[in-house]
């Protein structure tokens, strides 16, 4: 989703995906939910697991939040995987009818796929119980996994968890470790003695002494658990200081009326070449009166100002969601085609 696609070769046992089942806490019996894409690894593997482990599996073609809703409630689902968009989409449409769905069977709800907003996931601690809300971190490379529960979460909040597969470590830009709190690169690499798990075709991967990188920046706490920053190729400048799209989007997605947001970085006109400044399209529901004045000023109590797009000039309105069924956005695309347009209404 950030640059020319790759394919994974799975180097592995092809049985993984049942083994990765129990730890999930699949069980013979359960009814698993599919609304990813089988396009994508998470749809993929989920669907794996379901087969393997003789679940009945309900698999949808294309997602809508109220069908979500609806399979939930109709088959009784008792496990599922998703990504932030799916749940951030849901939300609004759960809420303005919650009588008509009964969400009580599900057992796990595991989400992963792309960083998840503090606020929805909050939400739908409060909607099914911490016990119930779990997030995955690793990649479809499955070199190393991280788990966190619901309740871990709410004592390390924005973390995605501790590593339970496999090795991770940070390390800066000359590759030394970081210290706690201090953000740099996340390596990982299976556990020693392990079989590799996949190899790239048309693409190599970005390693450093046997350990290889996604491309995610993130720092772990004194406590040993992971939170992400963003996508190394994701981050921008603005003065001098680094900003992470994903801290403007998380604190933006916590508006009641935004269903999606996306922010890239484009070069700031009052500065040349020097710097850029946040540019962030907005997916509100409809009927809101939210505007772009609304936006800067949402932002401005509750993250620094530089990070706040500087004028309305630099916040569109889009009619559809930002993200594709798996969480996904080609945000190079995206920033490509907006500093064209950018350039093409600059005075000449």
């Amino acid at each position: 989703s950030t640059g020319r696609p790759k394919l994974i070769e799975s180097a592995g046992d092809t049985r993984i995906p049942e083994a990765i089942g129990y730890p999930l806490g699949a069980q013979p019996g359960d009814t698993t939910l599919v609304p990813i894409p089988l396009s994508h690894n998470t749809g993929f593997t989920t669907a794996t697991i379901a087969l393997l482990m003789r679940h009945h599996l309900v698999v949808m073609s294309r997602f809508d939040p109220h069908q979500f809703l609806r399979l939930i409630t109709d088959h009784r689902v008792t496990f599922l995987t998703t990504v932030p968009t799916i749940m951030q989409r849901t939300l609004p449409v759960y809420h303005a009818d919650p009588a008509s769905y009964d969400l009580s069977s599900l057992r796990r709800f595991w989400h992963m796929g792309a960083p998840c907003p503090p606020a929805i996931k909050q939400a739908w601690i409060d909607l099914l119980g911490p016990e119930v809300v779990w997030e995955l971190y690793g990649g479809t490379e499955l070199q190393a996994l991280t788990f966190i529960s619901g309740d871990q979460w709410l004592t390390h909040r924005g973390s995605v968890g501790v590593v339970v597969a496999g090795e991770m470590r940070v390390l800066d830009d000359d590759g030394n470790p970081c210290p706690p709190g201090v953000v740099g690169e996340i390596y990982m690499r299976p556990a020693p003695g392990s079989a590799p798990t996949y190899r790239y075709v048309g693409a190599t991967a970005k390693s450093r002494d046997g350990w290889d990188s996604l491309g995610d920046l993130g720092h772990f706490d004194a406590d040993g658990f992971l939170y992400l920053s963003d996508r190394r190729v994701d981050m921008f400048t603005v003065g001098g200081r680094n900003v992470y799209p994903a801290e403007i989007e998380n604190a933006l997605s916590a508006h009641p009326d935004v269903l999606s947001c996306l922010v890239v970085g484009v070069p700031d006109p009052n500065s040349g070449d020097l710097g850029q400044v946040p540019y962030a399209l907005v997916h509100a529901a409809d009927g809101s009166a939210l505007d772009a004045a609304g936006v800067q000023e949402f932002l401005r109590e509750r993250i620094a100002g530089y990070k706040v797009p500087p004028t309305p000039d630099f916040i569109e309105f889009v009619d559809a969601p930002l993200r594709d069924d798996a969480g996904k956005a080609r945000r190079s695309a995206v920033r490509a085609e907006i500093i064209a347009r950018l350039q093409a209404a600059a005075p000449r």
